[in-house]
């Protein structure tokens, strides 16, 4: 009998659309109480957005406010900021 291994899990960026592993994307969650954060786990409770690692993606969310799409929400400019320190 063949040992099904385990699947990776494969997430899509919002800016970009490219598919990757879980692990090589960011991930932003909003929680139900409304923060939006950078996701460092990966396991944190909340609607999740996948963003590539890198400036070009970032820059692009940015400009564009893909994450206000993404939560339906008015994303603060401050958040963008925080998120763009992890792409130092």
């Amino acid at each position: 009998m063949m040992q099904n291994k385990p699947k990776e899990k494969i997430r899509m960026c919002i800016v970009c659309r490219s598919q990757g592993d879980k692990k090589t994307l960011l991930r932003v969650v909003k929680n139900k109480d409304g923060e939006i954060f950078v996701d460092e786990t990966g396991k944190a409770n909340g609607r999740g957005a996948y963003v590539c690692k890198n400036k070009e993606c970032f820059e692009k969310l940015k400009k564009t406010n893909a994450l206000n799409r993404a939560f339906k929400c008015e994303i603060p400019q401050e958040i963008y900021e925080k998120i763009g320190e992890k792409f130092e």
